[in-house]
């Protein structure tokens, strides 16, 4: 990540079209992995939105589950391009 120039990156497994399995390594900030990144779940459902993936307006994520800290993000994404995500879910507190 450091010879790219990435601060970090979203790895996602597809499930289901709606259900995602994600991970968020931030080894550029000293962080292992995130076990559970809003942002991280906003840009993502923006990018499902401008590629047109069949979401429904809804997806979940799982994060952590490798770290021994499983969160659960939900985002709602609204159908026209630019607005806002809406991101809640659990998270382990540390």
């Amino acid at each position: 990540m450091q010879r790219e120039g990435l601060v970090t990156i979203l790895l996602a497994h597809a499930a289901r079209d709606q259900l995602f399995h994600t991970r968020n390594p931030f080894a550029y900030g000293g962080v292992y992995e995130d076990p559970a990144t809003g942002a991280a779940t906003a840009a993502f459902a923006g990018y499902l939105r401008d590629i047109h993936w069949p979401h429904g307006g809804i997806i979940d994520l799982f994060q952590g589950e490798d770290m021994g800290m499983a969160s659960h993000l939900h985002a709602e994404i609204p159908a026209e391009p630019g607005s806002s995500i809406r991101v809640f879910g659990r998270a382990r507190l540390m």
